[in-house]
């Protein structure tokens, strides 16, 4: 599977194009949207600077408070280390910003493993009032491509950070695990796999079932991953998991093993959703689950083969 469409929704709200609402004439208000800024094929000449000046002047930038960075390079990916810093410039201008989506970036634009990423520590030191952020890409560690970066953050305000890569790097696992996110609500992690710049480990995924430095969560996604029968195990004896309201555990390789260790596990009565999709249950064990949790909102869409000896994750390349 492949990502094939732009958000059309973030932070709460729709997200308007900038360039095509700009070329229309039909500009919503500043503070109405989530703007998405990004280059497209029908202009080949254009450049992102260019098209990121035009925002600046076109916009009531003082409310603007949701911004999605759509592509930035024309045809071959170019670092993010391009892009990022027009946004950190800008930050004075941009004083009600209160979410950030780096990058909307589809399949058809650029597979997830081929976006070039940078260091986006400066992302948390510069918008300190940030609440919503989602990173997609890492960059696989071959051919020179630069690979997402991040060091060990305190952040105030972040409510939701959502890391999606077909390899999420062991770095940037550990980094968020020893972040300090004391307002930090909601956290997804798409794992990946090792092929693709995945090389963390099952410990490293111990500051999040432990929830020890995050306080507010109630959200935790630990998701497309190959080991997610593992996972799930890990989950059912996780000490966050009786705080949590919901929890993801879904596109990856989930089996009736790591149900049944779901299912075997503390108790998920209390839970308000259970987000499993994209899976490989026989029929049986997803009855089992539904039957175990009335009250839970579970997903089981997405299955398949449970006889399947190759069992891939959602998103890889």
């Amino acid at each position: 599977m492949v990502i094939r469409d732009h958000a059309e929704e973030f932070h709460g709200l729709p997200v308007t194009d900038f360039r095509t609402a700009r070329t229309k004439g039909d500009l919503p208000a500043a503070d109405a949207t989530a703007w998405r800024v990004g280059l497209d094929w029908e202009d080949e000449d254009e450049e992102f600077a260019d098209l990121w000046q035009a925002f600046l002047d076109g916009v009531d930038l003082s409310k603007v408070t949701a911004l999605v960075l759509g592509r930035w390079f024309q045809e071959e990916p170019e670092s993010l280390s391009e892009a990022l810093p027009l946004i950190l410039a800008a930050a004075d201008r941009l004083p009600a910003l209160r979410a950030l989506f780096l990058c909307d970036v589809t399949g058809e634009e650029c597979e997830i493993s081929w976006i070039q990423m940078c260091d986006i520590t400066p992302v948390f030191e510069t918008f300190p009032l940030l609440e919503e952020l989602v990173v997609r890409g890492a960059s696989e560690d071959y051919e020179d491509k630069e690979r997402l970066g991040l060091k060990p953050v305190r952040h105030e305000r972040l409510k939701a950070l959502r890391f999606e890569a077909g390899g999420l790097p062991a770095a940037i696992v550990r980094a968020v695990g020893a972040s300090d996110f004391p307002a930090l609500e909601k956290l997804e992690l798409w794992l990946g796999v090792d092929n693709y710049g995945g090389d963390w480990t099952l410990e490293d995924l111990a500051p999040f079932l432990s929830g020890a430095k995050l306080p507010a969560l109630t959200h935790l996604g630990l998701q497309n991953a190959e080991a997610q029968d593992r996972i799930a195990a890990l989950a059912a004896r996780a000490p966050v998991v009786p705080r949590l309201t919901g929890l993801s555990l879904s596109m990856g390789a989930l089996t009736d093993e790591g149900a049944a260790a779901l299912l075997e596990g503390q108790p998920l009565t209390h839970l308000k959703t259970l987000d499993l999709h994209h899976h490989y249950l026989t029929e049986g064990m997803q009855q089992r689950l539904r039957d175990a949790l009335p009250g839970v909102a579970v997903d089981l869409s997405g299955a398949e083969d449970p006889g399947d000896n190759w069992r891939y994750v959602a998103i890889s390349e």
